[in-house]
């Protein structure tokens, strides 16, 4: 994909976030802020038998953040703990597309810092 169709993906993604929102009976949640630029990811999940089962996530964000947020809770549903833990700024950047300044990598990574934080 060429740098402007991963534009466009990060927009749609900012604009019509995947799982938005959290879930009432969440079995781990976790809040990670960036003072430098104001994000606030807040992610939920059901963990059961080993598995996220479910994932939401909600908070106030750039499109950066919102979407890798968006990207991140459609990749790492259905997984295995184990597998989640393989998951890294690698992983990120590949579902972003593009490549980054280090303030926006910061974005970037907010989410899956809360899901280090709940693995």
């Amino acid at each position: 994909m060429t740098d402007s169709l991963y534009q466009e993906v990060i927009l749609e993604h900012y604009r019509n976030p995947r799982n938005f929102g959290s879930i009432a009976r969440a079995t781990h949640t976790a809040r990670m802020y960036n003072p430098l630029c104001g994000d606030d990811v807040v992610l939920t999940v059901i963990i059961k038998k080993n598995t996220l089962s479910e994932v939401a996530f909600f908070g106030e964000g750039c499109a950066i953040s919102r979407a890798s947020a968006s990207l991140l809770t459609e990749y790492i549903k259905g997984k295995k703990i184990s597998d989640l833990r393989k998951v890294n700024q690698s992983v990120i950047l590949s579902l972003l597309g593009i490549e980054l300044s280090p303030i926006r990598m910061q974005c970037a990574l907010l989410p899956l810092k809360a899901l280090h934080k709940i693995i």
